[in-house]
């Protein structure tokens, strides 16, 4: 395929997420409004489960993607992987569905797609290699669970999940490009969802009109574990590029989950302590955070990222580097601490 062809793909599959996520707005509004409560980061009701429109034009990417090559994009198991992990999150934006029961469907999606995924490389962090058997995998496993659960986790005011996944997942395609060897595949599945999800990104922009809602946060965050693995056992991109990417996702998500719980608050519940949503309040927006993210995310988490595709005897050493400044703001904004 070309690049001429590689772009007017992408380019299709983010005017379809822009139509259809225009056609699940009218839908939402009568069946999935999101009203504000005492945990919640926005103050209008605003309808839920516009990531089904990512999720559509994903699909329609992948068939666009089949046609002109002869195969899909990201593999049938983890296609149906990520329609069942969809699928519980629509039902869970529709009514409450037991933490156990979408648990139970998270980690089978996840095991679908690491036993499906291609590759020998070992499972590797820094200097610390998992091998490639049985316990590489459950390892897999549990990034896949934990990336998909971490979007549901930091999607909470207008715009960053959204743009967190356009930032990883084009950021992703570009170290892929720049690293290509002469004459490989050119990479597909990271940019896909990146536009998929741009397209919803113009409606979930602040001030919202639709929100991502747990069918779209589950849908992108196991997308994007699956592609770490991906290109993890092929050799393309460690694990550790896509830790520096997904940074300011994973060190707000982690550090908060972790002083919760060793702070005697009940961590399960839901909560307004993330960093994100302590920023949110001193800068009077949400639209000042995304920017900031944004910022981060181009101007020191892709650099570093780069920086270990091509030094990956260093690849620890930038990770630790990449996160210091991301942890000393998440302390600053008292992340995991309850609001003043």
């Amino acid at each position: 395929m070309s690049v001429s062809s590689l772009i007017a793909g992408f380019l299709g599959v983010f005017a379809l997420s822009l139509g259809l996520t225009g056609a699940v707005l009218r839908y939402a509004r009568r069946r999935l409004l999101d009203v504000p409560n005492a945990r919640s980061s926005h103050r209008v009701p605003t309808p839920r489960g516009g990531g089904l429109a990512i999720v559509l034009a994903l699909l329609g990417g992948e068939v666009y993607w089949r046609l002109v090559v002869g195969e899909f994009a990201v593999g049938f198991a983890v296609l149906a992987g990520g329609v069942l992990v969809a699928a519980v999150g629509f039902w869970d934006d529709h009514g409450h569905l037991s933490a156990r029961w979408r648990l139970l469907a998270h980690l089978a999606a996840a095991a679908l797609a690491v036993a499906s995924l291609p590759g020998d490389m070992p499972l590797r962090l820094g200097p610390v290699s998992l091998g490639s058997g049985a316990f590489a995998d459950f390892i897999g496993v549990l990034v896949i669970a934990w990336m998909l659960n971490l979007f549901n986790f930091m999607d909470g005011i207008d715009g960053l999940a959204g743009l967190e996944v356009v930032s990883v997942g084009a950021g992703a395609t570009l170290l892929l490009l720049l690293s290509l060897p002469s004459g490989g595949a050119l990479p597909v599945a990271p940019g896909l969802l990146a536009a998929a999800t741009l397209g919803f990104l113009a409606w979930n922009w602040p001030p919202a009109k639709i929100f991502m809602g747990d069918v779209g946060s589950g849908f992108v965050g196991y997308l994007l574990g699956c592609e770490a693995i991906a290109t993890a056992k092929a050799g393309t991109l460690g694990l550790a590029v896509w830790l520096i990417l997904a940074g300011v996702f994973v060190v707000d998500a982690s550090f908060t989950l972790v002083r919760r719980m060793t702070g005697g608050q009940r961590w399960y519940e839901a909560h307004r302590s993330h960093a994100y949503q302590h920023a949110a309040r001193r800068l009077g927006g949400h639209a000042p955070v995304d920017h900031r993210v944004l910022a981060i995310n181009l101007l020191w988490l892709l650099p570093m990222a780069g920086f270990v595709v091509w030094n990956p005897a260093l690849e620890l050493p930038l990770l630790i580097l990449a996160y210091l400044p991301l942890l000393c703001l998440a302390i600053r904004l008292r992340a995991g601490q309850p609001e003043l």
